[in-house]
Order: structure tokens, then sequence, then C-alpha cells
């Protein structure tokens, strides 16, 4: 086994070699003639001329050499509802909902959307576009639609595929009223919308002429043989819009040959993860880790993959690690915000299941703090691996690679550069940082395999809002601020314009969260840069502490919030030192775990607080708002 370093150094200095490598991990019904093409840079071409296919690769494949190995759980809390799905079956659901699309006029190229929730027939819906060479866009399901018509407009889709609704917390949350108000809205119009009624609606209007039936569909193509059409590498397989941005959203364009060769890759040297093996990912298919990890990544290693409707607290806090037990789950895949929210219950829920199958944990989605870290390794007794990568990669760009070689987990750390990735820190003028000086997140292009090809539609604004940071060196940006020890060790310390300017001195909102989140009383905490007419900017904590009891008189408030300023003194330094603590039960955050803290600076500023179409629980903004009032 090749050291990571070695690795690593080959994987950028030797392109053609190691990707040449990589890329027998999948089929190729023609293979490459080229490995890349860098010759109009920033834009990167992989396997050039090689012809190959996503589904063929996730199902087919193993149909043929695993026919009754499981291939697809579908877990739902919310409707008490499981099924197992062999790779046989789940080629056969696939070519049924293939030849739905092509009795509705979807052809190689055209678009579909889907607004799905967390449901089997989801996972058909995108394997059936792959199939037949049409790109799918998810939507995550309950988006607004204001939100969702946007998005329509963008990827003008032939076909929407959508349900009555989905369930979240025990009640139906409807879609079909959203889905047709954003139709409404939209100036293109779907040919077609394909429902899959669930009988959680009663109320659901039917359009005649446009909506369709999917049960009557299916039962007309129960017998439906569809093969697969090759595509061009460089052919898209998606497009994936980036949540929470301002203005048009920007609709992240991935191909098919190098995502599938990048994926493949990842789930050898990165997850370990093997054929007849069953793999867990918490997310939703409306974000990337759906996509990769839930969908694509999982299914080409030949592993069974689950798909899971519902909360990590309902029906109790156990329901993931009975998941595991029941499913022998090898590998799991959550978030940090999932991990704070499970160190807040009995932990003797971790103690009541067989995980000796379970030998890694991943997370990513934001940055780990070495409190939550350590509870979670301590508990479970195996490595839980913090890594870091954004929807534009697909796939992990800062990780620990066990299957390359064991390294050790530092706590509140994603490890190190993942091959492929020339990732490097930038001062604001374009040279490198030292160690253990913090800088920009970076990489040196081409960008590797998986990672977006251009924005949709949108060559222009690829180059100029990924690109341009400098106008010399031509380094992708991260938009991130990281940090590098002397052993190589990265630490993400939150975005770009997360940074706090006190006073001339710039601060992390990461490296105060830690110093706050160090008290044995707080159990999560958001800081966010408020302006202040003296300093420029000032940090404000809003914590959520372990126990009400520690909060609940003026005068334990009042010494509470003193003891964490000390703390941050002791940790940072004065300079660091929030203007306030704000307790409150619960922090605004989006359903697939992102912390809203856009959202919780401008109520701080008294500014709106933007787009919440996506946010979990709205209480948590009217306690914020109250905090606030209060002091």
């Amino acid at each position: 086994m090749a050291s990571y370093k070695e690795f690593h150094k080959r994987s950028i200095e030797d392109r053609n070699g190691f990707w040449g490598e990589q890329a027998q991990l999948i089929h190729w019904n023609k293979q490459p003639e080229q490995i890349y093409d860098f010759s109009n840079p920033p834009f990167v071409k992989w396997f050039v001329g090689g012809e190959t296919n996503l589904c063929y690769n996730a199902v087919d494949r193993h149909a043929e050499t695993n026919p009754n190995g499981k291939a697809l759980v579908y877990i739902s809390t919310e409707t008490n509802e499981e099924k197992i799905y062999s790779f046989t079956e789940l080629r056969a659901e696939v070519m049924r909902m293939a030849a739905i699309y092509q009795d509705l006029g979807v052809k190689k190229g055209d678009r579909v959307l889907i607004y799905m929730p967390m449901i089997a027939e989801a996972a058909f819906a995108m394997l059936a576009c792959a199939r037949i060479g049409a790109i799918h866009s998810v939507v995550f399901g309950g988006f607004a639609s204001g939100s969702l018509a946007t998005r329509i407009d963008d990827a003008k889709p032939t076909v929407i595929v959508s349900a009555d609704a989905g369930m979240r917390g025990g009640r139906p949350v409807p879609y079909k009223h959203l889905l047709d108000e954003a139709i409404g809205l939209a100036e293109h119009k779907p040919a077609k919308v394909l429902m899959i009624n669930r009988g959680l609606d009663k109320e659901m209007a039917v359009i005649a002429g446009r909506d369709e039936d999917y049960a009557t569909l299916r039962a007309k193509h129960l017998d439906a043989q569809v093969p697969v059409t090759w595509v061009e590498s460089s052919d898209p397989s998606y497009i994936l819009y980036t949540s929470g941005t301002t203005g048009k959203p920007k609709g992240v364009q991935r191909d098919t040959g190098g995502y599938a060769v990048a994926l493949a890759a990842s789930m050898k040297h990165i997850y370990c993860g093997n054929p007849g093996e069953t793999y867990f990912s918490t997310s939703d298919i409306g974000w990337v880790v759906g996509h990769s990890y839930i969908i694509y990544g999982p299914l080409i290693a030949g592993m069974a993959t689950i798909m899971y409707e519902g909360t990590p607290l309902r029906p109790d806090a156990g329901i993931w690690w009975k998941i595991c037990q029941d499913q022998e789950v090898t590998v799991m895949f959550s978030a940090p915000t999932a991990i704070r929210v499970l160190k807040k219950q009995d932990p003797a829920f971790l103690k009541a299941y067989d995980l000796s199958k379970l030998r890694a944990l991943y997370c990513a989605g934001e940055p780990m703090d070495e409190t939550s870290h350590q509870w979670m390794m301590d508990e479970l007794g195996i490595p839980v691996i913090d890594h870091y990568w954004q929807t534009e990669t697909g796939w992990a760009m800062l990780s620990l690679m066990p299957g390359v070689e064991k390294q050790d987990v530092q706590l509140g750390s994603p490890g190190f550069p993942v091959y492929g990735f020339d990732v490097r820190l930038f001062r604001d003028d374009g040279s490198e940082c030292e160690a253990n000086e913090k800088g920009i997140v970076g990489v040196v292009p081409p960008l590797p395999p998986g990672c977006l090809s251009t924005i949709w539609g949108d060559d222009k604004r690829f180059v100029s809002t990924y690109f341009t940071l400098f106008q010399e060196p031509q380094v992708y940006s991260s938009f991130d601020w990281g940090i590098k020890d002397d052993a190589g060790y990265y630490k993400i310390l939150g975005r770009t314009d997360d940074v706090i300017n006190v006073a001339g001195h710039r601060l992390g909102t990461r490296e105060i969260e830690e110093a706050v989140q160090a008290h044995p009383a707080i159990a999560e905490v958001a800081v966010v840069g408020v302006a202040d007419q003296l300093k420029g900017q000032m940090p404000m904590a809003f914590a959520v502490v372990k126990n009400a009891a520690s909060i609940d008189t003026p005068e334990k408030v009042a010494e509470l919030e003193k003891a964490v300023m000390k703390l941050v003194d002791g940790s940072l330094g004065a300079i660091a030192r929030p203007a306030r603590v704000h307790f409150i039960s619960g922090l605004p955050k989006t359903r697939s775990g992102k912390m809203l803290r856009r959202s919780i600076q401008a109520l701080a500023e008294g500014r709106d607080p933007g787009d919440l179409t996506t946010i979990d629980d709205p209480s948590t903004l009217d306690q914020i708002k109250a905090a606030l009032a209060a002091k």
C-alpha cells in the first residue's frame, strides 16, 4: 500500500497514470481516448471519448453478478414502512420508470425535475434519468414555490416528478399545491407532471391533461425492458442548485464519466465500502450528499444503500442505531449538526444496539467542533472521520483516507487534501500561506473528476464565480477560511464572509464557537459578526444549554454568560469576547442541518432574515428575536 503522501503526489503529478487506473473501477462501453483535456482552462474534460452510463454502473452490472443481493433499503419511521429491493428488483423498477419517461416524451439530454420526499420512487426517478441519458435536477422536497419556480425556469424540465406529500414528525407535508403554485409562477411550463400518490393528501388537486398517475403508468409498463443509453463521459448527468444563494440560483452541472470514477474511487479509498455491505447516509436526495452517497456511490460499489424518511429522534433517539444494527451497516455518513442533536439525548440509546459491524462514521456539512467529535468517538468506539467538501466538488476535498493509509483522527479537523485535489491556503494577495497561518482554501486547477464541469447554461458565471479570486494564479475558491498545522492537518474556520473584523483583527466565527463550546454547560453555539459603530464588527453568541436548569434564573444566566466570556478571553484573548451570549433552546437550521447564520446575523442587525424556505423549526427564529428584544 502506497503512503498517503505518495498517493496524493502521484494524483497531481501523473494525472494520466493515476486517473487511468481509477477509471478501471467502473464499466466503460467504450474506453476513454484521452484521460483529461485541460486545453481550455479552467474547464476540464475527463475521460474524453469514453462511453459509460451511471445507471448501468450502479444497478445493471450488479444485477448481472449478484442478482439477489440487497440494493436499496427503504425505511420510513413516518409511515412505518420498510421495503428491501434486490439489484434485480431495483433494475426492474428503474426500467418501469424509464419506460414511463419515454411514454411522456423524455429524450436523451432532456431535463427531469424531481421534487420528492425520501421514498424509494425518488431513487427510481433519478436512476431512470441516468439510464436513458436524461438529466435530472432534484429539488429538496418542501422548497417554497418561489424557489422552485426559479429552478424550473433555469432547468426547463420536460417532466416534473413529485408526490402528494412528504411526512415529517408524524404529519404530512403536502407538496402538490407548492408545485402547482411554482408552475403557475414559472415562465417555463413542463409538458407533464408525474405524481406518486401516497394517499397522504386527500385534498390533492389533479390537473387534467398535464398530471399523470405513477401507479397507473407503472402497471402499463410492468414488463418494460429499457436498454441503457451509453453517453460520452462529459455529457451532463444532473444539475443541482446550490442552496442559500442570493439572486438566481447556481445550477451545478455534473458530468457522467468523471463523476462515476470519482465516486467509485472514493468508495474504495475513503469509505472502504465493499460489495455486499450496507451504507447508511442520513442525508436527503435534495442535497449533494444524497446524490453522491445515498444513490450513486454505494450502488456503484455494489453496496446496499438505505433511504430513510424520518428524523434522528423518532420514535426515539436510538432509531439510527437500530437501523445500523438491523441492516448490519458497515459505513455511516451524517452531519455534525445531527451529532450535536444526539449529544443532548440519553447516551443509553447508543448502547442499546449491536453496532459491531459499523467500522466508521463520516461527517460533513459544516465544521465539526472538538467537543462533539470527542463525544461521538468515545460513545461509538470507532473512528469518526470529519471530512470537507461542497456541492460544487461532489465528493470530499479534505479527508482521512483509510483505504490508502491508516491515519490518526485529529479532533475538529477534516484531515488532509484528498487525492486529485491540489489544495492550498492563500493570502488575500494570492501568495501561499505558511503552516499555522489562516488563509482562503483554494484548489489549483484542473479540478479532479467528479467536480462541477460548469454552471448550467452559464460558462461565464462558472469562471467569474469560482476562478477570479486572484488575477494570478488562477485558483478555484472554496470561499472558506482555513488553517493547516505543522503535520498537514487542515481546519475549516468558516466562510470567508463569516470572518469577523474586530477593530482590524480578523477572527473566524468557528474559532469563537470552539471556545464557547468548551464550556461544559453548552451543547451548541452559533457566533455571528454584528455591525458595531466603534469596532466595525463585534461577535455575538447564541448558545443552547445542555440543561435548562442552568439558566432558570436571571442570576444563573448572568453567571453563565460571564463564565463563557471569561473562557473566550482565556482561549483567544479579549478581542474575541462576544458582545453578548444569548441562551436559547434551539438554533435555526435548514432541514439538512446547516446553520442559518446569515439569518441570525440579519436579525441581530435588525434586518430581514431572508429566504427561510428550508428552515426546520421556525420557532427557533422567534427565540432569537425574543432574546435580542430582552437585552
